[in-house]
């Protein structure tokens, strides 16, 4: 098994609005209000963006798809006043060019789906697997 790091640095931009910076210097603003993502739409975000990099990787060396919309969703559960998500659907929709190579992008698109499932996405295995999560506070 390998161990690869990541990591975000999040910085409070006003009340519920902040800034996750990667490593890249690539960054997303998000939180509560007009315009802003929740972190729970940003986690859903992630789980789709996940598995469609996976599927849109392979099936863009045969063909450009001439759609490629994938959107996500799921149940908020309370429990005691503890919430979390349960039954994450994607609904991927796509479509090819109607022609040699759009018809192997899209033969592929099954089986990819489950790869990312199964195998590949990250995200979406870290959801469906008990993950430890912990937290150290500096003064």
């Amino acid at each position: 098994m390998s161990e690869d790091t990541y990591g975000i640095e999040l910085t409070r931009i006003a009340e519920n609005h902040y800034r996750a910076a990667a490593p890249s210097g690539a960054s997303i603003e998000f939180g509560r209000g007009e315009g802003l993502m929740t972190p729970v739409e940003l986690l859903l975000a992630a789980v789709a963006g996940c598995s469609s990099i996976d599927v849109d990787t392979v099936t863009s060396r045969h063909t450009e798809p001439l759609r490629f919309d994938v959107s996500a969703t799921a149940k908020k559960l309370d429990e005691d006043g503890a919430s979390r998500l349960d039954d994450v659907h994607l609904d991927f929709d796509l479509e090819f060019p109607d022609d040699e190579a759009g018809r192997r992008a899209d033969s592929r698109v099954e089986k990819l789906v489950g790869l990312s499932h199964d195998k590949y996405c990250t995200v979406s295995r870290t959801v469906e697997h008990e993950t430890g999560v912990d937290f150290t506070i500096r003064r």
